[in-house]
This record gives C-alpha cells, sequence and structure tokens, in this order.
C-alpha cells in the first residue's frame, strides 16, 4: 500500500504526532498517576518515549559541539578581516539578546502571567539541575579535556550509581582553545583541520537520523506532559503562554525584519529564506539539531560566505538563544514573581537583563532552557521551585523558542555579512525553489528539501551538506 504524499510531510507527521500525544495523554491519565501501586503503563511508554528522545538529542551534543566549533573556528582561515567579523557577530548577537529580553520583561509587565495562574492548580518543585552565578564563572575553567562531570547517587538497593553529564561551557571553551591553535599552528595542522571536518559531517548525518524521529519524541513529551500535569494545571498556564509566544512573534515579525531592512535587506526575501530552518527547529526543538539546515540557509538563501558561516552559525547554535535565553527567562522570571508576590525593582530587571545578554552560552542548543531560567531566579533571589510551576508546558513553548533561535542565528551572519560587503546580494534576492537557492557548485551534496509553501518534509540520505573547502 502506497502512502499519501501528504502523510510524508515532515510538518503533519509532528501535527499528528501532537494530536495523538494529547489523546493518549487523557486517556493514560485517567489510569491513575505512574507508581509502584498503578499499572499506568500507557503513562510510563509515553515518558519513556519523551526522555529517550531528549536522550539521544543530547548524546549527539558533545560531539556535535566539539567538531562545529573546532572546524568553524578553522574555516576563519580562509576567510579575510576574520577577526573583525567574529567581533561584529559577537556584538549583533548581545545586542539581538537585549532588544529581545528588553521586550519579554516588557510584556511580563504588562500582561501579568503570573496574576493570571491559578495557584490552587499550580505546585512547584526545586529543579534538578540548577544555576548560579558562582557555577556560570567556575564552570569556565575546563576540569578536563571533554568538560565531564561524574557524579554519584544511592540507587534503590543502597548501592552507588554514577552518571557522567558535560558542561556545555566547558565543552565550548576547550574546542574554542583547540581550534585556535590548529589555526596558529598552520599548514602542520591542515589535516587534523580536516578530519575534523570530516567528523563533523559524520556527527551531522547521526543528528538527522535523531531528528527523522522528532515526531515520535513529540508524542511521547505531550503525552507525557498531559498525563502528569492534566488540562488545569495547562490551562492555568495558558496566559503565559500567550505572553511568551506574542513575545516570539514579536521579534520575528517585527524586530527581525525590521534590523534586515535598516541593513539593506529584503524582508520578503529574509522570511522565505529562513523558513526551513525555522520550521525545523520548531518541531525539532534543538538549534544543534537544526544546525546544518540554518547553515544551509545562511549560505545558499542568504548569500553568506561558507567560510564565515562555517565560524557563526555553529557558534550560534550554542550561545545565540533570543527565545530560550532571553524572552523565555525574562517572561518566566516576572511570572515566578508575580506568582509568588514578590515585588521586582529597577535592580532587578537589570539584572535579567544582564543574566539574558552574558550568560546564554549556559543553555547550550539542545531542547530545553532550565539551566538559564534557574541562573536568572538565583541571581535574583527568586524562588527555584517557580521552575517546577512551568515544566507542564515546557514542550509547547521549547517549540517556539527554537524557531526564533535558529532564526537569529541566521539573520546576524547575513547583516554582519552585508555591513562588511562580503555578502552575495544578488544570491540573497534570488528566488527559491522547494525552499532554497538552487546550488550550482558541483560534486556538493543537497541538504533536505523544505518547500516555503508547506511543511517540510522528511529528510533523506542527502540531507548533510559537506563542508565547502
Amino acid at each position: 500500500m502506497r502512502l499519501p504524499t501528504w502523510i510524508k510531510s515532515f510538518g503533519v507527521q509532528v501535527t499528528l504526532a501532537l494530536i495523538a500525544g494529547v489523546v493518549l495523554g487523557l486517556i493514560a491519565r485517567t489510569m491513575g498517576p505512574i507508581s509502584e501501586d498503578t499499572d499506568n503503563w500507557l503513562g510510563q511508554t509515553l515518558d519513556t518515549i519523551g526522555s529517550s528522545y531528549v536522550t539521544l538529542l543530547k548524546a549527539a551534543v558533545v560531539p556535535l559541539i566539539i567538531t562545529a566549533i573546532i572546524a568553524s573556528i578553522g574555516n576563519l582561515r580562509r576567510v579575510t578581516n576574520a577577526a573583525r567579523l567574529a567581533v561584529s557577530t559577537l556584538l549583533w548577537f548581545a545586542l539581538t539578546a537585549l532588544i529581545a529580553v528588553i521586550i519579554g520583561l516588557i510584556l511580563g509587565v504588562v500582561m501579568q502571567p503570573g496574576a493570571h495562574a491559578d495557584a490552587a492548580s499550580l505546585t512547584g518543585q526545586a529543579p534538578s539541575q540548577e544555576g548560579s552565578w558562582i557555577a556560570f564563572l567556575t564552570g569556565l575553567i575546563p576540569a578536563n579535556v571533554l568538560g565531564l562531570e561524574v557524579s554519584t547517587s544511592p540507587d534503590e538497593a543502597g548501592g552507588l550509581v554514577s552518571e557522567v553529564d558535560f558542561n556545555v561551557l566547558q565543552l565550548i571553551i576547550v574546542s574554542g582553545a583547540i581550534g585556535i591553535a590548529a589555526v596558529k599552528v598552520g599548514k602542520a595542522a591542515e589535516p587534523f583541520l580536516e578530519f575534523v571536518e570530516a567528523a563533523l559531517a559524520v556527527v551531522q548525518k547521526v543528528v538527522w537520523w535523531i531528528v527523522r524521529i522528532a515526531p515520535i519524541g513529540t508524542l511521547g513529551l505531550i503525552g507525557n506532559a498531559v498525563n502528569s500535569y492534566g488540562w488545569s494545571t495547562m490551562g492555568s498556564l495558558m496566559w503565559f503562554v500567550v505572553a511568551v509566544y506574542v513575545g516570539l512573534a514579536i521579534v520575528f515579525f517585527v524586530v527581525y525584519p525590521t534590523l534586515a531592512k535598516l541593513n539593506g535587506l529584503s524582508v520578503r526575501q529574509y522570511f522565505s529564506g529562513i523558513w526551513p530552518a525555522a520550521q525545523l527547529g520548531f518541531v525539532s526543538r534543538s538549534s544543534i539539531g537544526t544546525m546544518p539546515v540554518t547553515q544551509k540557509v545562511t549560505t545558499d538563501n542568504f548569500g553568506v560566505p561558507s567560510g564565515y558561516a562555517a565560524f557563526a552559525v555553529p557558534f550560534g547554535a550554542t550561545t545565540k538563544m533570543d527565545g530560550c535565553a532571553a524572552i523565555y527567562p525574562a517572561i518566566a522570571a516576572v511570572f515566578v514573581a508575580q506568582f509568588f508576590g514578590i515585588d521586582l525593582g529597577p535592580v532587578q530587571y537589570f539584572l535579567i537583563v544582564f543574566v539574558s545578554v552574558i550568560g546564554s552560552a549556559a543553555t547550550a542548543g539542545t531542547t530545553g532552557a532550565t539551566v538559564m531560567l534557574t541562573l536568572t531566579l538565583s541571581t535574583l533571589g527568586l524562588p527555584l521551585e517557580g521552575v517546577g510551576l512551568l515544566l507542564a508546558i515546557e514542550p509547547i513553548v521549547d517549540m517556539g523558542r527554537t524557531a526564533l533561535n535558529v532564526s537569529g542565528q541566521a539573520l546576524v551572519p547575513a547583516i554582519v555579512a552585508k555591513r562588511h560587503g562580503i555578502l552575495d546580494v544578488e544570491r540573497y534576492h534570488a528566488r527559491r525553489i522547494d525552499g532554497y537557492v538552487p546550488v550550482e557548485e558541483p560534486g556538493s551534496a543537497e541538504a533536505v528539501a523544505v518547500d516555503a509553501d508547506d511543511a517540510a518534509r522528511v529528510p533523506d540520505d542527502s540531507d548533510v551538506r559537506q563542508p565547502t573547502r
């Protein structure tokens, strides 16, 4: 039996997964809470599917960050005025984050999401993972080459279980140091940099395999959220969800187009060019997972030189988070303060802005922004239990946050390239076919083809574009 063409659309698959997740979550909720005394096999299955998908994404983070950062810095050796481009990129990252966090604060104060929440249906709990300025600062110093952290905890049998985790900040710093050293070494390091570029292509292929099963992961995450929290809890947070999406929409439909226009870039071409990356970011909930498409959009649709894009996009995928590290923590911090009846003053608002602009590297490019939120709350002295209040709608808001993240990660390199006179303006204004400007270079592998007027199809084996030499 041949499947209809529309069912192969990635967007349709995710939509069906969302609906199925809600239905299965409601069914699981009628079977009782997940516990040893209750045989809620459906709830346990949904929880396992959702957590396993997130685990897969996290497993790809370490090799992808290491290879992407080293390769991105290595690619700067092919770019003229590399230092100026790097500084300009960082400044534009900070500027857009500043604008986004200010919008988040204004919306939090005006829309009062914490005042609309029903305290009777919400319960707070301290997060298992916390962020603080001391942890942020000490995290800048690598404990080992891979930034690995080993912790032990007691198990049910009374023994000890060891868990290995990684510090994203340390990964970025170690990878950056290796990349800079390789560039400084010069010709002798060329084989090493070529190996890293090849390794990056292999890792990106693996990431694409994980992205392919995003609908299954979405089903588990949404289903588990409905089963765990129910409509009463999720409904109580809908005003918060609305506030977050209004902020995301303002940045995406107003701020980004305005910045593009002020820098002589067509707004229409920006939206049509960014669509493949934005929609994949929405369904995958991972800036790292979307990085190959974001880079293809940046080079093929926007005309950014591949050498510079190979630096800016991977670096942005780990540090440039206007959704997760600016709008969301700003609105969430105001929500928590309002919910617990705590008044915020000018100093607290300034700290929110400061944390969002400086500490965004703590979010990483995977799903979720818990570390960034706890970093913000702990800096302000707000109850960390507020993080637990928002867990019910985390998968819902994370979709929009990630879509905005990748949209900014592609826009900034285009603006910087335009301002430095290295942007291929003709390519930026060229007509897109199946979501992309056709690549004429011989032998290049095509990335996922995404129809700009419809949802993306499921990626195939040609999705990973090889590094351009």
